[in-house]
């Protein structure tokens, strides 16, 4: 069990959930309010996705800035985690030829996503390490073996620690391989991703199975999706990780109750201390990852 724990809160993501949660966080004055709020109920480190007014996702690097300049110019301390998973979504086509791709296609090459880390330097960014069956349609997520070295190659040199978002074993593995190659810092941080179809399931046996292949000097989260987040909350501390929960996974704080952010926190915070756990702030937290704070 981990008996020291920090908490992630990520606040809004790039599903499709605007329509199913009225007061979703959309413009970057409410992503930046959310995360400072998650902040202040416990959470140590804010993962960042950003959005267009009507709700869909994006990454436009004008969004990421405002954001992170009002986190910034704020009085409340997080950790900031900008997502570079934007850019790799293939829509396969459905007619006689799959290569006439659908509308859903949204495709940029790696260094454009990583490029919010590097003009921005959050103390993190993700780097997804794997190509998925992102949920049940005819979209894939890509990401393949040389981006992710030119990636984490890059990452490395401007001082932005990658958390290898692994949400199945062979993410895990490639994860590891290039910590092995020497592009990860130590400790190398990896996000256990459960419950999203067609990646790894919300069981104990697969989230044990990613851990067994992940180096030993690894620091390492996990959440599971829907449902599941608050029983992962648990799991995730027995099991020696630091849990992440925020309305990107679930939107709900009890069965038909919509729920903030900081709900979700303050929750998750309860079982993790009900467990005998003590909770990380920010600056145990990056002392502990060894993260370079630019600004």
């Amino acid at each position: 069990m981990n008996e020291k724990v920090f908490v992630s809160c990520a606040v809004t993501g790039s599903g499709d959930t605007a329509s199913k949660h009225p007061d979703l966080p959309k413009t970057p004055e409410q992503i930046a309010k959310a995360a400072i709020e998650a902040a202040k109920a416990g959470a140590a480190i804010a993962h960042i996705h950003v959005r267009e007014k009507d709700g869909k996702p994006s990454r436009r690097l004008d969004l990421y800035k405002e954001v992170v300049d009002r986190i910034r110019s704020s009085d409340t301390d997080v950790i900031l985690n900008l997502t570079t998973g934007m850019g790799g979504d293939l829509d396969i086509g459905q007619g006689e030829n799959p290569l006439e791709f659908g509308p859903l296609t949204d495709m940029a090459n790696v260094m454009e996503r990583i490029s919010n880390a590097e003009q921005l330097l959050p103390e993190i960014c993700t780097l997804d390490c794997g190509t998925l069956n992102f949920g049940d349609s005819s979209v894939i997520t890509v990401n393949t073996p040389n981006d992710l070295r030119k990636a984490a190659k890059k990452l490395k040199d401007i001082g932005v620690k990658p958390e290898i978002e692994a949400f199945d074993l062979g993410n895990m593995w490639f994860g590891s391989q290039l910590h092995k190659e020497g592009l990860l810092s130590d400790p190398p941080l990896f996000q256990l991703c459960l419950g999203i179809p067609w990646g790894a399931p919300a069981t104990p046996l697969a989230m044990q199975a990613m851990i067994d292949i992940m180096p030993k000097e690894a620091i390492w989260s996990g959440f599971a999706i829907s449902k599941n987040e608050m029983p992962y909350v648990a799991q995730t501390v027995i099991m020696g990780g630091n849990p992440r929960v925020g309305l990107e996974d679930n939107l709900y704080l009890s069965k038909g109750k919509l729920a903030t952010n900081a709900q979700l926190v303050e929750k998750a915070i309860r079982i993790i201390q009900d467990l005998g756990a003590t909770i990380m702030t920010p600056t145990e937290t990056r002392e502990k990852l060894k993260l370079t704070k630019h600004k």
